[in-house]
């Protein structure tokens, strides 16, 4: 796929990173669980986790960064098939936060200003 198919397009650029976060999220039958997860790709909208459990496309969850304590609301995008008990999980916030990951020096797609006065 080129970059100019629409199925390839991201409104913000993806970088490789692997956070630590706790996820918490309310399964089905109602019980709220909080587990670790790790990403492995971010952008200011979202990104791709890999998750001990699976979830629902649709389903509300919140991500917790435990280096910083910022928290932020999400939905899941798209699951896909898990590996080693892992489910490989997108996710979109629920407002762009390009301030939740630890990056010092971000895209400019992103939509932050880095020390310009």
């Amino acid at each position: 796929m080129s970059d100019g198919d629409p199925q390839n397009r991201r409104r913000s650029q993806r970088l490789r990173l692997q956070v630590a976060l706790f996820l918490a999220a309310e399964l089905p039958d109602g019980n709220r669980l909080r587990v670790q997860a790790f990403t492995q790709v971010v952008n200011a909208h979202g990104g791709l986790l890999d998750a001990p459990i699976r979830m629902s496309v649709g389903q509300r969850l919140k991500l917790v960064n435990p280096q910083s304590g910022k928290e932020a609301g999400c939905r899941v995008v798209r699951v896909e098939a898990p590996s080693d008990g892992i489910f490989p999980t997108t996710f979109e916030f629920d407002e762009q936060s390009p301030d939740f990951w630890p990056i010092s020096i971000r895209p400019v797609d992103w939509g932050v200003t880095q020390g310009v006065s």
